[in-house]
C-alpha cells in the first residue's frame, strides 16, 4: 500500500494532480514532514488543480489556521495548518472535524490531531541532498498506480497539466483528461498491462483513414497510453441533442462498417466463431436468475453459428461498437474508442451492437433502414444476414445479461440493473426470428428481468 519515490518539484506537482482528480468530499490527506519539506507546495498544487479556472492563490495556512476554498465539483476544499495548535479541542473552534464529513481536507502536521480520521491518505514529504528533489511516501490503496501515472505524464511533458476523471466503462480501465498549457489528451490507464492490443488496433486503423485516436505516448509494460483527445461529443450525446439527426448519424455509423469490412481483417485479431460465442453466454447460464435450468442454451447458440452464419466470410468487428465510443466531428471521420477487443465476426456483429444498444432506444425504423442500407453497400443475401443478424442480437443480449448480473454481484455495480428489459426486449426481438426457435424454447421457462427478478439479483449484491 506504501509508494516511495524521489520527486523532482514538477513530479511532486503532478502527484497532487493526480490526487486531486481522485478525491471525493469526505476524503482527508495527512500532508507530513518536517518544516520546508514541501507540503504547502503540494497542497497549492492540489487545489489549484481541483479548481481549474476558478484557481485562487493558495497562500500557506501557518497563521489562519485555516484556508478554505470553493470545490468546482460542488464542497469545499479545507487547507489546514495545525503547528500553531496548542490543544485538539481548539480543532472545533476551528470547524475542521465537522468539515472532514464534508469537505476535501489537506491537513498539515497532522500529529497534532488526538488521532486521524479513519481512511485518511498520508503523504509524507523529506528533505533531500539534492535541493530540487523531495523524498515522498505515498501511505493509502492505489498509492502505486497513482505514482506511475504522475510518473507517465511528467516524463511525457504534461507535468503542469490539470487533470479531469472521465467517466469509464464496465471494465478496470481508468481514463482521465489533461488539460495543459498546449491543449488536451487524454490518459488510459490499464493496470492490467494489456494495452498491446489497443496499440495495434490503433495504428492498424489509423493506417487506413480511420478516426482511431492518434498515441502520443506510451509506456506498455506499465498499461499507460497518452491519446489524442477526441473530444466530448459522443454519438449517443450528438442523437440526445438532436434526434432529427438520427437518420444522418446512422448512415455515417453504417457507412462506416461498410468501409470497415471493405478491409482484409488482420492477422492478429482472435475469431469470434460459433464455439467462442457459446462460451461467452455461459456467463448467462452461470448467473442469471433460472438460466441454470436452460444448460444447452450455449450448445445451441453454436449449433445456430455454424448454421446460420457460414454464408458471409469473417468481417474485422470492433465489438463494443455502440454511441458511447464513437465521437460525432461533423464533417471529420468518427471517432472510435475501447476497440481494443476486436475480434473476426460475423459482418452483422458491430451493425448488431450499435442498433441494440443497452444504453439507449433505437427507432425501430432506424434500426430497419440501416440494416437495408447495409445489404445494398455489400450486396449480401438478405434473408441469410437477416437471420444472423437476428441469432448475434440473441447472442449478445444474452452475454450482456449474464455480464450486468456479475458487474451488480461481484463488483457492486447495481446501475447496470436498470438496463435489464431494454436488453430483453431485444432478445424477445430478436427469438421472433423463425430460424432462431430452438433458442426460444430453450428460454421460455426463464424468468424476465421485472421489478421482482432484479431484486432478487440486488439482494445478492455485494455491498
Amino acid at each position: 500500500m506504501s509508494t516511495r519515490l524521489i520527486a523532482s518539484e514538477p513530479l511532486t506537482a503532478a502527484l497532487a494532480r493526480m490526487l486531486a482528480a481522485d478525491l471525493a468530499p469526505g476524503a482527508t490527506v495527512l500532508l507530513e514532514g518536517p518544516v520546508g519539506a514541501g507540503k504547502t507546495h503540494f497542497a497549492r498544487a492540489f487545489i489549484r488543480a481541483r479548481q481549474g479556472d476558478l484557481a485562487e492563490d493558495v497562500p500557506s495556512p501557518t497563521f489562519t489556521l485555516v484556508q478554505t476554498y470553493d470545490d468546482p465539483r460542488g464542497s469545499q476544499i479545507w487547507h489546514a495548518d495545525l503547528y500553531r495548535l496548542t490543544d485538539p479541542s481548539e480543532l472545533s473552534e476551528l470547524g475542521l472535524d465537522e468539515a472532514m464529513d464534508e469537505a476535501i481536507c489537506l491537513i498539515e502536521w497532522p500529529d497534532r490531531l488526538t488521532a486521524p480520521p479513519p481512511g485518511a491518505l498520508t503523504v509524507t514529504l523529506s528533505a533531500c541532498p539534492d535541493p530540487d528533489l523531495r523524498g515522498i511516501e505515498l501511505d493509502f490503496p492505489g498509492a502505486a498506480r497513482l505514482a506511475a501515472r504522475a510518473g507517465f505524464v511528467t516524463q511525457a511533458g504534461w507535468d503542469e497539466a490539470r487533470v479531469l476523471p472521465l467517466a469509464g466503462d464496465a471494465s478496470a480501465r481508468r481514463y482521465f483528461r489533461l488539460e495543459g498549457p498546449g491543449g488536451t489528451a487524454v490518459l488510459m490507464d490499464d493496470a492490467s498491462g494489456a494495452v498491446a492490443p489497443f496499440v495495434a488496433m490503433t495504428d492498424w486503423l489509423r493506417d487506413r483513414g480511420f478516426g482511431a485516436p492518434a498515441i502520443l505516448a506510451q509506456d506498455a509494460g506499465q498499461g499507460l497510453l497518452l491519446l489524442q483527445d477526441l473530444g466530448d461529443d459522443l454519438v449517443a450525446r450528438a442523437l440526445a441533442r438532436q434526434p432529427d439527426l438520427a437518420l444522418v448519424i446512422h448512415d455515417r455509423i453504417t457507412d462506416l462498417l461498410v468501409d470497415l469490412h471493405h478491409q482484409p481483417v488482420p492477422g492478429f485479431v482472435a475469431p469470434l466463431d460459433g464455439a467462442a460465442m457459446a462460451d461467452l453466454v455461459r456467463l448467462f447460464t452461470e448467473q442469471y436468475p433460472g438460466a441454470s435450468a436452460a444448460p444447452r442454451i450455449p450448445a445451441l447458440i453454436a449449433e445456430l453459428h455454424d448454421r446460420l452464419c457460414r454464408d458471409l466470410p469473417p468481417a474485422l468487428s470492433l465489438r463494443d461498437f455502440h454511441a458511447e465510443n464513437l465521437v460525432w466531428r461533423d464533417a471529420a471521420p468518427l471517432g472510435l474508442l475501447d476497440y481494443q477487443d476486436a475480434v473476426a465476426a460475423h459482418p452483422a456483429y458491430d451493425l448488431v451492437s450499435c442498433l441494440q444498444d443497452a444504453r439507449r432506444d433505437v427507432d425501430p425504423a432506424v434500426e430497419q433502414a440501416q440494416i437495408a442500407r447495409y445489404l445494398a453497400a455489400t450486396g449480401a443475401d438478405e434473408a441469410a444476414f437477416r437471420a444472423a443478424y437476428a441469432l448475434i442480437g440473441a447472442q449478445r443480449a444474452l452475454r450482456i445479461l449474464g455480464i450486468f448480473v456479475r458487474l451488480a454481484v461481484r463488483d457492486g455495480k447495481p446501475r447496470y440493473l436498470d438496463f435489464m428489459p431494454r436488453v430483453w426486449g431485444h432478445l424477445s426481438r430478436n427469438l421472433t426470428h423463425p430460424a432462431l426457435a430452438p433458442l426460444a424454447d430453450a428460454l421460455a421457462g426463464i424468468p424476465a428481468p421485472d421489478e421482482a427478478t432484479r431484486e432478487r439479483i440486488r439482494a445478492r449484491c455485494r455491498p
